[in-house]
């Protein structure tokens, strides 16, 4: 059995004997959502730091706690927060809650996040699906002896994202009247934003927004076989595309902003998978 198995299962069990979260959609709430979570219905709330190997969550607007309950009349297994690479945890870690929804019974994964826009066509509050993505941060969950109770030694990522899921979110923002557009994630270590320079190479190699977290737990869910989704909220300008420089405040100011669309979305994409 393998150590991250093992770490994950002492959590699964854990949370079960709280909780029942088979046959649910998994919520990770990214900066500026984390409210949906206060929306859920008959919930049961267990925090982070009472759920073994999981480790507290550091950045604002993460309440860092696991919600169950119903949305939209859904039944949900919400990250109110999410791990982030940049706050110091290994990569196991990070990924380590989506493996743990997938020994729950979660039966899919919808992931939310705060990113910078680099597409010159998007502008602050533009909702972006997640098409493909490029993994910048310089390591890797799957790293290591494989977790063969997961999944493959070699995973492929030619549907990383899942298709027909996809499809459906976007059918869902069409059917709302809510703008979306679609485009490629592309993950940076973080912490600091990035620099001018390596927005004009992630420009050129095709990605159209930036962010410092989403990959990870994508990888571990390809490789588990949980099907994942993947929604941006585009909360400013990538750096040295407006000439002004770039605050968390900003990106909180801007998720606020647009947060009621966001959740209408999300509602209707968990009532309709």
């Amino acid at each position: 059995m393998s150590e991250i198995y093992e770490r994950c299962k002492e959590a699964a069990d854990y949370i079960s004997s709280r909780l029942d979260a088979k046959d649910a959609i998994g919520l990770v709430l990214g900066s500026g959502l984390g409210e949906l979570g206060n929306e859920i219905e008959d919930a049961v709330i267990v925090d982070y730091t009472d759920i073994p190997n999981f480790p507290k969550t550091t950045v604002p607007g993460h309440k860092g706690r696991l919600i169950c309950g119903k949305l939209n009349g859904t039944k949900v297994l919400c990250m109110q927060g999410r791990f982030h690479f940049y706050e110091g945890h290994d990569m196991k870690t990070v990924a380590m809650p989506t493996r743990v929804m997938k020994l729950l019974g979660v039966r899919a994964l919808i992931l939310t996040n705060a990113a910078g826009g680099c597409n010159k066509t998007f502008k602050p509050g533009t909702l972006m699906f997640i098409d493909d993505f490029i993994n910048y941060m310089g390591d890797n969950p799957l790293y290591g002896p494989n977790a063969d109770e997961f999944g493959p030694r070699f995973p492929d990522m030619t549907k990383a994202i899942d298709p027909d899921n996809n499809a459906l979110g976007k059918q869902c923002a069409k059917d709302l009247g809510i703008e979306v557009r679609s485009g490629v994630y592309m993950a940076f270590r973080g912490p600091n934003f990035e620099t001018p320079a390596e927005i004009r190479f992630a420009q050129t190699i095709g990605a159209d927004a930036v962010g410092m977290s989403t990959v990870p737990e994508i990888l571990a869910a390809r490789h588990c076989f949980l099907p994942v989704i993947g929604i941006s909220c585009i909360t400013n300008m990538a750096a040295g595309m407006t000439g002004e420089e770039l605050t968390h405040e900003e990106v909180q100011e801007t998720a606020d902003r647009v947060k009621d669309q966001f959740k209408s979305l999300i509602r209707e994409i968990v009532s309709r998978m």
